[in-house]
């Protein structure tokens, strides 16, 4: 089973989990199939359903597992137009980004942003809208009006050709 190891980067502490066979194999399927009955899971990685289940309830409580949802089909929920949008703000503050992360968090059509490096903005977002009368709506009406935000650079994404959400645990 898991255990915590202390890695110091940064002057941080963060915990790194160092995990078994079974506890990498156990997050590979789960990561395919977060709906796998405990019976079906134990089955698949060769332990006993009690002791799947002490391990998984184990690598929850330690965070590893955050949570568990359903992938659902933006284009079939008329969401057809996703777009990148590099944004630049005017002042490299922590208040100044801690707000535009607080009201970019709001937004629904948001599904990601990350602060970057090495490009000439300071945040990628994703988002996901129906058309373009939509994104020009929410990058007019909602993301320009961020106190801020002094530049926007958008491109748009014609087709996803690697779309993953599992992690490499190697459990293969």
């Amino acid at each position: 089973m898991f255990r915590a190891m202390i890695c110091r980067s940064h002057s941080q502490m963060a915990p790194i989990m160092q995990l078994d066979r079974y506890d990498r194999q156990l997050l590979d399927v789960l990561q395919q199939d977060g709906r796998i009955s405990n019976q079906d899971l134990a089955d698949r990685i060769a332990l006993s359903p009690s002791s799947c289940l002490r391990r998984l309830r184990a690598l929850e409580e330690a965070g590893l597992i955050l949570g568990y949802r359903a992938l659902l089909d933006a284009k079939k929920l008329g969401l057809s137009l996703m777009a990148l949008i590099h944004i630049s703000m005017d002042r490299h503050t922590p208040e100044r980004f801690s707000r535009f992360e607080a009201e970019v968090g709001a937004i629904a059509e948001v599904l990601e942003c990350l602060l970057i490096t090495g490009q000439d903005a300071d945040y990628q977002l994703k988002v996901v809208v129906a058309d373009m009368d939509a994104y020009q709506e929410l990058l007019l009406n909602r993301i320009t009006r961020i106190p801020g935000v002094t530049g926007v650079h958008s491109s748009f994404v014609l087709r996803r050709v690697i779309d993953k959400t599992a992690l490499p645990v190697g459990g293969g």
